[in-house]
This record gives structure tokens, C-alpha cells and sequence, in this order.
């Protein structure tokens, strides 16, 4: 599974306050539990997770109370995780942590687009951002809000000393 992609791309999005994701995670198994499921391993196919999902690979935590991945010709092409809210959590390779939560999280493996909606907060050490819907795009790196009327907020922490 490309679940993993997901939170390697959210934390691409948050370069520009300074993280990287855990290189080392990519490579770790994928654990995944839910209170029920109702899949299709079919090349085509749909798959739904619900009931405190929880999704952790390395130090990626994800939790969500409903996960749906959608399969075509025999790859993922998107997931979608909700929650109240969907929440991802992890550890940068330079050991800074890295939370992200909204009311909706979108990964579009097909057009490499990641768009978090509803009340998100993407918090590290070096700063945070908010906004209402939050896209990433993977491909040029482009970062975007605020395309939906609602204001973005964005605090960057001074770099302390000696680093």
C-alpha cells in the first residue's frame, strides 16, 4: 500500500517551516486497525475502514474514524480520511515532530495532489499553519490556501542559536 506516501507528502508541504519526513518509515510494515472493514481486494475496487481507525508505519501515526481507498487497475489512487478530526502524527529524520489535523484529508496518488479540509493545524517546532482547505500539490511543490475565501495563518519561529 501507498498509505505511507501520505504522510511523506504532508510533510513535504511543510518544507518551507523546515522538515523533512522520516526517510526510514517508507520501508517499515504498515499496521492498520479498525472496528470493522468492508473491502474489495479487487484491481477496481473500494475498500472502507471505520470505527477508530488507526494506521502506523515507523513513527507515522494516523487516526481517523473513517478511511475509504480507492483502487484502480490494481494501484491505489486516492485515500480519504475523516474524522473529528483525522489527525497524523510523525517524526522527521532530524527527530522533530510533525502533527497535522482537519475534518478531511485527501491524497490523490493519480494527480499527486494532498488536500486537507475542515479546521486544519499543522504544527512542528518551527512553526504552524492553519486555514480552512490546505493544498499541496507534490509535482511543483506548491503550497496553497486561502483559495476558498477563508484566511490562512501561518507563524514561522525564529531559528535559535547555534543551528
Amino acid at each position: 500500500m501507498r498509505l505511507h506516501a501520505l504522510s511523506s507528502l504532508l510533510l513535504i508541504a511543510l518544507l518551507p517551516l523546515g522538515a523533512q519526513a522520516k526517510t526510514t518509515d517508507r520501508n517499515a510494515p504498515m499496521d492498520i486497525e479498525a472496528d470493522s472493514t468492508d473491502a474489495m481486494l479487487g484491481d477496481d475496487s473500494e475498500s472502507v475502514l471505520t470505527g477508530s481507525v488507526k494506521i502506523t508505519q515507523g513513527s507515522l501515526e494516523v487516526n481517523a474514524d473513517r478511511a475509504v481507498i480507492h483502487r484502480k487497475a490494481g494501484d491505489i489512487s486516492q485515500v480519504v480520511l475523516t474524522g473529528a478530526p483525522a489527525t497524523l502524527k510523525q517524526v522527521a529524520d532530524n527527530g522533530e515532530p510533525m502533527n497535522a489535523r482537519a475534518s478531511q484529508i485527501v491524497y490523490t496518488l493519480t494527480s499527486d495532489l494532498v488536500v486537507l479540509t475542515g479546521s486544519v493545524v499543522i504544527e512542528q517546532p518551527r512553526g504552524t499553519l492553519r486555514g480552512e482547505t490546505i493544498k499541496y500539490d507534490l509535482k511543483t511543490g506548491r503550497l496553497n490556501g486561502g483559495a476558498d475565501g477563508k484566511r490562512v495563518q501561518m507563524r514561522i519561529m525564529p531559528k535559535t542559536s547555534g543551528g
